[in-house]
Order: structure tokens, then sequence, then C-alpha cells
């Protein structure tokens, strides 16, 4: 009952019925974090941009899909998450926010991302999952500190050759995309420690046994006729992994060939998780 009547007056843009949502929250909290998350909220609490020292901002899972240009006073903000919401677009007030290391946007609506957002280069967590991309936007090879990259069941097709300016990143999940062949680029990223592949449209790999950091790679549920080779110690997910041997390259086609319906039917399933607000 108490969500339903969330809901209800969520929709009320009177600041008493938009304080009933968010609660009593009137001061600083003494750990400089605030949670809204799942509030039903439909526009942003403007008072929270009085919170000039605040430095994480969850607003997942709610109804948003713009916010005011007053967050842009929130510059010590480090995480903010508007995973779950309804944004067609990045709002630029979000590109400001220069102190800002992790950024939730999954979930949403999103099929590009600004020019702005190269500004953020202290970024280290990019979570762009769950949206409307058909490719990788440049901007991201632009965040120079970028260790993780989370961009999976979007509609990616390639990677851009610049993500190899990106030199501290370290994971990469591209699960539930329309890859076709393993991203080139990739091969010349010698710094990855996990890469997760699951769930494209991937035929062959390419030997990943040149990488000398790479820990992980995930390549399951794709079509494919080989296992990728790695080096000693990496652990493969998928089929013909460390579990069972490789069989032969004649018998690897006709397995493929024989589950080809079935592993399409696959690309679909399995959307990424959303981050949690801990």
């Amino acid at each position: 009952m108490g969500n339903i009547i969330r809901a209800l007056v969520a929709f009320i843009p009177a600041d008493r019925c938009q304080n009933y949502v968010v609660g009593d929250l009137r001061e600083m909290p003494l750990d400089k974090m605030v949670d809204l998350s799942g509030t039903q909220l439909r526009r942003f609490p403007m008072h929270v941009c009085s919170f000039r020292e605040l430095v994480k901002l969850y607003l997942s899972d709610n109804h948003l899909s713009s916010l005011p240009l007053e967050l842009g006073q929130l510059q010590n903000l480090q995480i903010l998450a508007l995973d779950f919401n309804n944004f067609k677009a990045l709002p630029q007030v979000v590109c400001t926010l220069k102190q800002l290391c992790i950024l939730y946007l999954g979930n949403n609506k999103l099929c590009d991302l600004p020019n702005e957002l190269g500004l953020l280069q202290n970024l280290q967590t990019l979570w762009v999952e769950a949206n409307c991309l058909t490719q990788l936007p440049d901007v991201v090879c632009e965040l120079r500190l970028l260790k993780t990259l989370h961009a999976g069941s979007n509609a990616l097709r390639l990677l851009p050759g610049q993500l190899r300016r990106l030199r501290e990143l370290r994971t990469i999940w591209l699960s539930g995309n329309l890859l076709t062949e393993f991203p080139p680029v990739l091969l010349h990223m010698p710094f990855l420690e996990v890469i997760d592949v699951d769930r494209n449209g991937i035929r062959y790999f390419p030997s990943l046994a040149h990488l000398p950091s790479l820990k992980l790679v995930i390549y399951d549920h794709n079509p494919c006729r080989n296992a990728p080779k790695v080096a000693k110690g990496v652990r493969r997910v998928g089929r013909w992994a460390e579990e069972t041997p490789e069989p032969d390259h004649r018998k690897a086609r006709r397995y493929a060939l024989a589950e080809e319906s079935q592993e399409a039917q696959a690309l679909a399933l399995a959307p990424a998780l959303p981050p949690t607000t801990s």
C-alpha cells in the first residue's frame, strides 16, 4: 500500500507531496550520501542541490527524464546513479560534475552520449548497459582514467579503434549485443583483465594468449566454432573451456551449425543486472 501511495503522490508537483516522497531530507546527511532510489520520483527534489558537500547521490529506479541546472552546484559529487529511469538523453548538467568517478546510466533510453561527457576526466566506472546504443560513442574513448566499462544489452555491432587509448581500462562488459566478430581493438589492449562478450553472435575467436594481463574471458552463448586460446592461468567461461577439451575443427563446425538456431534465440536473454547502492 505504501508504494501505491508513493506512486500516486509522485504525480503531484506540490512541494508538500514531494516532501512525502523524499521524507524529511532537509539537512546534509552526515555520511554525505543521499539515496532516493525507488521512490517514484518524477522530478528532482530541488533542496538536495543545497547539499554542496554531497559525495554520493542515488536516483535509481524512478521516473526521471530531466535534471535541473542547479544540480551543477554539487561539485563534490563522486558517485551518481541514474539507472532505471526514463532518460532519452543525458542531461548536460551531469557533464559539469567534474569530480564524478562512477556514473550509472543503465536501463534508460539513451541512443547516444553528449561530447561534453569528455569533461569528466576523473570518471573510472561507466555503466551504460540496457540502453539503445547502436555504436559505442567516440566520447567514451576520451575518458582516460576509465577502468570499468559496462555496455551490455545494447545493439553494438563493433567497437571504435580509439578505444585502445584507454590504457587504464581493465574490465569491459559487452554481453547481449550484436557483435558478429570478436572486436579487433581488444586484441591491442594488453592491459585488459576481464573481457565479457557473452550472448553475442561471434562465430570465431582469435587467440588471446598474447594479452599478458588477461585473467578472465566470458564468451558463452555465442555460435562459435572454437574457444579463444588464452595464456596459462587465464579462466575461460564458455563452450570447450577448462572443464572439457575443445573438439577438432570438423566436429566443432558440425556442433556449431546444429545449435545455430538455439544460440540465436539466446542472444536476447539475460539483461545485465543493475548496480547496487550499498
